[in-house]
């Protein structure tokens, strides 16, 4: 028998929260409410009493937000799945800080999801500093990634990401100092967060900083020099829309 998921509701609005008990009843029955609360005061003194391994996280609250909560909570030993209304563009603020979310409405395939991806979760990865970075990503323009590998969590600022190599289903991530952060995840995980942010995928294996692109060498597909003195493919198929990004921001630099 699958061994239950101790868990603790924090929801202020009464039918989102029948809504989602409703919900991990039927179509996740692995976890257990264990407390519900509505408020930053009854949050803290439910977790600390109830001591739950999992925690669904409303962010607004009436006296309040969600961050206070995990601020003053003496009990840390648990993860999170925050429930939010954000929009698109603040979800990917949870997205460079490694956390769980769910956007309400809440639909039962992503809660599925969430709570799978929680059972994946090292538990020895505390949430303290993944929360500090998802608050300076809410606030800022999202400037810092956490890359968790085998030897820990890593707090990068995205400025300091040369390039991502695709190795299989882990993507390594190649740094200004020349340090390398293997992470297991695939590198279209990646692509997706990062495109905005002045990257672009130039073959199936990389994915660059245009930034640091020094050189483009012309060839079938040709290749790229990037600042730390790598060199990375550029797929044939690829080379039209990468010209193309690489004279906007030769324009943005300046330059012709």
């Amino acid at each position: 028998m699958e061994e239950k998921i101790r868990s603790v509701i924090v929801e202020d609005e009464k039918n989102s929260k029948e809504v989602l008990m409703a919900l991990l009843e039927k179509y996740c029955p692995n976890v257990e409410i264990i407390g519900t609360a509505d408020n930053v005061e009854s949050a803290i003194k439910e977790i600390d009493e109830k001591q739950p391994e999992l925690v669904f996280l409303d962010i607004a609250m009436p006296d309040g937000d969600g961050f206070e909560v995990l601020e003053k909570v003496e009990h840390k030993l648990f993860e999170i799945i925050f429930t939010t209304a954000y929009d698109q563009y603040a979800l990917k603020a949870f997205e460079f800080s490694a956390l769980h979310y769910l956007l309400k409405p809440i639909n039962f395939k992503d809660l599925q999801e969430a709570v799978a991806r929680y059972k994946k979760v090292e538990s020895e990865i505390e949430f303290d500093e993944k929360v500090q970075v998802l608050q300076h990503n809410l606030s800022n323009q999202q400037t810092k990634i956490i890359l968790p590998s085998l030897e820990g969590l890593n707090i990068i600022d995205i400025d300091n990401i040369v390039r991502c190599e695709s190795d299989n289903n882990y993507t390594i991530f190649h740094l200004l100092n020349k340090t390398r952060i293997v992470v297991s995840r695939s590198l279209n995980n990646f692509e997706k967060l990062l495109t905005d942010k002045n990257f672009a995928r130039i073959h199936s294996r990389h994915l660059v900083n245009m930034k640091y692109i020094k050189k483009y060498v012309k060839g079938r597909g040709g290749y790229v020099v990037m600042e730390d003195g790598s060199h990375a493919d550029v797929a044939t198929s690829r080379v039209k829309d990468f010209m193309m990004r690489l004279k906007t921001v030769a324009k943005s630099m300046g330059t012709s």
